[in-house]
């Protein structure tokens, strides 16, 4: 395993700078619309990445903004229609696409509502944390920076978790043979943050919120290109008691081989109520993450993921710094052990 990264580059000397710090393996997305893509699209950008000597090996294809802001996707995980149909043949096209280009592996969301967050919070030296409180949602009907209110049910209408459970497998047969194929691994991110079980919220259960929900995944379709992209900051969020339980999750699914990716993010909290911090401060031992998944022999790569919002000028790139230090830190402590 080793250090990676994922976001927007679009200067060259954001490009030079992950030289710098030792991140050469990187998850970027080209800045158009999916169906713009070509395989020269993907080619360029790797080209352009290799300048520097990186390798850009994943990218994605269905963001968590939501399915109806994604014109090229949104329509994939939503009720049937031609549309929807569609759009998978468009993803896999770009399957094939991402093959021909060279990279390993593509990263999606299944989550029709979003990225779900209440009010920020201030954690140490009043830096901006990220912060989900599951009775505040449900007191104010807020979703991030949407205010909804919380009895209005989804514009596609209601979703159990049976429901979702037929669309994700209706996807899965689409795609993953088409995966098969091509060599490309399919990397399932979870739907930030999961609410609990048999719970839904504007009538949509947010099934790939849970553990249970990437159990079932990975059996629908058995193969060796069904995967997860494994948020262990999300993953936190679905357990009551993330401190001990994070590792044996951690191993469930990297001994049968389904981790294709690391977002490496610590919380304090757990289930309906947690903030997002940096990885040195949270409940959940980092390096025991780490070391668990040596254990398990994970190759791929561990990257940083919703740093917290801090001061100064170019904060977010200060802010992914540090921790790719705290990375670079831990999988040398794990490597010596």
């Amino acid at each position: 395993m080793y250090i990676g990264t994922q976001g927007g580059f679009s200067e060259d000397v954001h490009l030079e700078v992950l030289s710098q710090l030792g991140v050469n393996n990187i998850d970027t997305t080209p800045g158009i619309p999916l169906n713009e893509w070509t395989t020269d699209t993907l080619v360029s950008m790797r080209e352009r990445c290799a300048k520097y000597g990186i390798n850009l090996e994943m990218t994605h294809i269905i963001s968590s903004g939501g399915a109806l802001k994604d014109s090229s996707t949104g329509k994939i995980f939503l009720k049937p229609s031609d549309e929807r149909e569609r759009q998978i043949d468009l993803v896999c096209n770009v399957i094939r696409m991402a093959s021909e280009a060279g990279l390993r592996g593509l990263n999606y969301n299944i989550t029709i509502l979003g990225h779900m967050r209440t009010e920020r919070t201030l954690g140490r030296g009043g830096a901006s944390l990220s912060t989900f409180d599951y009775a505040e949602l449900m007191d104010e009907g807020r979703a991030g920076e949407d205010t909804q209110t919380k009895n209005i049910e989804f514009e596609d209408g209601p979703a159990d978790a049976d429901e979702m459970r037929e669309r994700i497998d209706h996807w899965l047969q689409r795609v993953i043979p088409v995966a098969e194929e091509y060599k490309i691994q399919l990397a399932c991110h979870p739907s930030d943050p999961g609410i609990g079980y048999s719970t839904t919220y504007r009538g949509v259960e947010r099934v790939m919120g849970m553990v249970d929900g990437f159990k079932k995944l990975v059996d629908l379709y058995d193969s060796p290109y069904n995967g997860i992209n494994f948020c262990i900051g999300c993953m936190s969020e679905a357990l009551e008691n993330p401190v001990e339980d994070i590792y044996d999750v951690i191993r469930y699914f990297g001994e049968r081989k389904k981790i294709f990716n690391i977002h490496y993010r610590n919380i304090k909290g757990g289930l309906r109520k947690f903030t997002e911090v940096f990885p040195d401060e949270g409940d959940v031992n980092m390096l025991k993450a780490l070391r668990t998944l040596k254990e398990v022999d994970y190759p791929y790569m561990i990257m940083p993921d919703h740093v917290p919002h801090i001061s100064g000028p170019e904060a977010g790139r200060v802010a992914f710094a540090y921790t790719f230090g705290y990375i670079h830190a831990m999988l040398q402590a794990v490597n010596e052990s």
